[in-house]
């Protein structure tokens, strides 16, 4: 088999940089398990799989662990689209109109500019692989988290000093907040349009 890196490679065999004129290709990004940065940040685990440093910017993936009733304010996503795959545990998410409960196997694809919030729903922690589209988004929690010493939630809860940082990066980011978190309490059955 041919390097595909090489000039005599057939077009079938270039990668997109070498087909676009740049000769340039983003180089394949792998992460073991356990392997990645990880951040606490927000009262949560942000452990990096891959950021836009590694992708031309086009993507940034974590897996995140956050605490039951962890809730976001209603914000808003102005550069990035995002997409969750629930791994354990359960998310209430609002998007837009729409009232969804996730559980572990659940995925929810989420466009830039759609008001939404999340509270984790149950009595036990939520596990899910974050993914923005462009890949900037994910990185206000580097730089507002500290390096976690273990792959675990973090003792104490969400701090205010975190809210205050986060609120502080936010628009940096190009989020904005519209809105009040989901209140506690029961989700109607099966989520759909809120009332």
């Amino acid at each position: 088999m041919r390097d595909l890196v090489t000039s005599d490679a057939t077009a079938e065999e270039q990668t997109v940089g070498e087909q676009a004129g740049t000769g340039i290709a983003d180089p394949v990004s792998v992460c073991r398990s356990g392997e990645g940065e990880a951040w606490w940040a927000m009262g949560s685990l942000f452990e990096r799989l891959v950021g836009a440093e590694q992708t031309g910017g086009d993507l940034a993936a974590m897996v995140v662990s956050q605490p039951p009733g962890l809730a976001t304010p209603t914000h808003v996503h102005t550069r990035e689209s995002e997409a969750w795959f629930v791994l354990d545990g359960s998310v209430l998410y609002r998007a837009g109109d729409e009232l969804v409960s996730l559980t572990a196997g659940d995925f929810i694809y989420l466009p830039r500019n759609i008001p939404h919030a999340f509270r984790v729903s149950g009595d036990r922690p939520v596990r899910y692989l974050a993914i923005s589209l462009p890949g900037a988004l994910l990185d206000i929690y580097r730089d507002l988290g500290v390096p976690a010493a273990e792959r675990r939630l973090p003792d104490g809860g969400l701090a205010a000093a975190d809210v205050e940082a986060w609120n502080r990066l936010a628009p940096s980011y190009g989020l904005r907040v519209v809105g009040p978190p989901i209140p506690p309490g029961p989700p109607s059955a099966g989520g759909g349009p809120l009332p």
